[in-house]
């Protein structure tokens, strides 16, 4: 059966996601997408009326999928500690998984051309990830909104440097494969339960 409306829009997403991995903006174009698709250029261009539109919506689709898969640290564990070293583990496996990578360079080649759609990236990626370990930190330790928020910025810090330079300077492997959502992440957890435990210990007591 023929995929129609919605089904259609997700799978050309799904395509031209790959596409755009493979070739880059540039070199990629509707009439490869639409192939891939396996659908007509009349139907492509009826859900995205050109390539830079395609492009915008596979950053909101990236977007939403890599924020799905993320959940929030109280979705992992109850105490506090386990909930956010699985909650970073899995933020850092989803974040060094060689898609996700390879569309944060093509995010950053186009910068100058889509610079919504890089600023878009960069809340999905960081900005929206500091504000649910903020909002975790402040409930489930009592903190005032300043005090959480900085905690998580710092928290993002140490984890991600120099994990995340390296990797899109291609000096470290990427992570090859994500793991189911009920399986632990594809990623050492004993360096991110150390970070996790210092920042407890450095937050303020009540």
């Amino acid at each position: 059966m023929a995929r129609r409306g919605d089904q259609l829009r997700e799978h050309i997403l799904w395509t031209a996601k790959d596409v755009f991995l493979e070739m880059g903006f540039e070199r990629a174009s509707m009439d490869v997408v639409a192939a891939r698709a396996q659908t007509s250029k009349r139907s492509l261009y009826a859900h995205f009326e050109s390539k830079e539109k395609l492009f915008l919506a596979v950053i909101e689709f990236v977007r939403g999928l890599f924020l799905t898969r993320l959940k929030m640290p109280g979705d992992y564990a109850d105490k506090p500690a386990e909930a956010l070293t699985l909650f970073c583990a899995r933020y850092l496996e989803i974040l060094l998984y060689q898609a996700s990578i390879q569309m944060c360079r093509v995010s950053m080649a186009e910068t100058a051309r889509f610079p919504e759609g890089a600023a878009s990236h960069y809340d999905v990626m960081f900005t929206e990830v500091q504000s649910r370990l903020s909002a975790y930190l402040k409930v489930a330790f009592g903190l005032p909104a300043r005090t959480s928020a900085d905690a998580a910025q710092r928290l993002l810090g140490q984890l991600l440097y120099p994990r995340l330079l390296r990797a899109l300077f291609g000096m470290d492997e990427p992570v090859r494969s994500l793991g189911r959502d009920d399986m632990p992440p594809a990623i050492d957890l004993r360096p991110v339960r150390k970070v996790v435990a210092e920042l407890i210990e450095s937050l303020p007591k009540h």
